[in-house]
């Protein structure tokens, strides 16, 4: 009888906990059952994890958080301003 307890005890706390879960994910705070997070994401915290233990790879980070407009662009030549 307390084996059985316990299961339903352990069973209605798995599902409350899922619960909340979902409506952490809902705000958009945590990842869990709906959605998945991106590689992208995953990859950036890296960086920002490496930027702490290697200094050396802050301009890696600062590079990848520039908008595209501020980037220069590959290959073309600079346009002449006057024309």
């Amino acid at each position: 009888m307390n084996t059985l307890l316990v299961l339903l005890g352990a069973a209605a706390g798995l599902i409350l906990l899922d619960r909340l879960l979902l409506a952490l994910e809902r705000r958009g705070w945590i990842y869990w059952r709906r959605s998945r997070g991106s590689i992208g994401s995953l990859g950036n915290a890296m960086l920002d994890v490496q930027k702490i233990l290697e200094p050396s790879k802050r301009h890696v980070v600062e590079e990848r958080r520039r908008s595209p407009d501020e980037r220069p662009e590959d290959g073309d030549p600079p346009k002449p301003r006057g024309s």
